[in-house]
């Protein structure tokens, strides 16, 4: 299934194919995620969530198809380049320097961005943005994984990208942290970034994405938004119905 067509989109994935070996981890895959909106994309474990990441910050070369970048073309271009047409992303994996503070590993990537003059006053906003304030002194280390997994997504927005992909963000958050992601997601769409949300927590996906897309065994089953994709019988049966 091909992505329908966003007028303007920030990101656009056309006919993405990824092949190890005889087997095709992604199969003619097409997104789009448009300036100002939270893009889902959701499948079960395996259907290629994490590959197709790759695939667009540069990390794994596709057989076939080609990723659009505001515009620009950046198939064959590593993710320096990527990330100076202004994309950004986080990892399942939590990715920290665990011996520097918080309000330190935000400052690296402040001063890698286009406000790198004024990285420090910039990183001490996004630590309020983000509700970091109270333990900036501290090493990730020393916190739960829930806060982790926010200062790697304040690391990201440090950058100040255009396009943010965000790799199950919300895991090892309790409920009341989720909710304030949630509003926090909103309000970077608000701000006309292009987020695409990879999760497993359907409560979170269902409440902040404007459209969702579905991945089974690397193919796309499906397109539109939350209130149409959680009746769908083929979703359904793929990956809701038994979740």
């Amino acid at each position: 299934m091909s992505s329908p067509r966003a007028e303007g989109a920030l990101l656009e994935v056309e006919g993405v194919t990824v092949a190890f070996g005889g087997n095709r981890a992604l199969d003619g895959v097409g997104l789009a995620a448009d300036r100002g909106q939270v893009t889902g994309l959701i499948g079960p474990n395996g259907a290629g969530k994490s590959t197709l990441f790759d695939v667009v910050s540069g990390l794994r070369r596709p057989s076939a198809g080609r990723v659009v970048l505001a515009g620009r073309e950046v198939t064959g271009s590593g993710p320096s380049v990527r990330a100076r047409c202004g994309l950004a992303r986080t990892f399942q994996r939590l990715e920290l320097f665990g011996r520097l503070s918080i309000r330190d590993n935000l400052l690296v990537a402040a001063q890698l961005g286009p406000e790198r003059r004024r990285a420090a006053r910039a990183v001490d906003e996004l630590l309020v943005r983000l509700g970091l304030q109270d333990v900036a002194e501290h090493s990730p280390d020393t916190l739960p994984t829930g806060v982790g997994r926010l200062v790697e997504v304040g690391r990201a927005l440090a950058v100040r990208p255009q396009v943010l992909l965000l790799d199950e963000p919300a895991a090892g958050q309790d409920a009341e942290e989720t909710e304030r992601f949630a509003a926090l997601l909103r309000s970077l769409a608000e701000d006309g970034t292009a987020v695409v949300l990879v999760e497993h927590d359907m409560g979170l996906v269902m409440s902040v994405c404007d459209q969702v897309y579905v991945l089974d065994l690397g193919k796309v089953i499906a397109v539109g938004p939350p209130e149409l994709i959680r009746q769908d019988e083929t979703v359904l049966a793929a990956y809701l119905g038994d979740a």
